[in-house]
């Protein structure tokens, strides 16, 4: 596990303090660790444009499946 010093301003020590708090997460650092999960996974989710979602939907309203 790789450890790091780092520099909060008064506003994101609040804010950490609030989501430890929240997520009953034991320490800063298992805060920290969890913030960046979440964001990742956030960023990692595909999103498509509403013209995309539409043709595709178009699509699937033609095509006929039998078996």
């Amino acid at each position: 596990m790789t450890q790091a010093l780092i520099t909060l301003d008064e506003n994101i020590n609040r804010v950490l303090n609030m989501v430890k708090a929240k997520y009953d997460l034991k320490d800063k650092s298992e805060t920290i660790e969890f913030i960046v999960k979440k964001y990742a996974e956030y960023e990692n989710e595909p999103e498509f444009r509403p013209e995309f979602i539409e043709k595709n939907k178009q699509n699937q309203k033609r095509k006929k499946y039998s078996c």
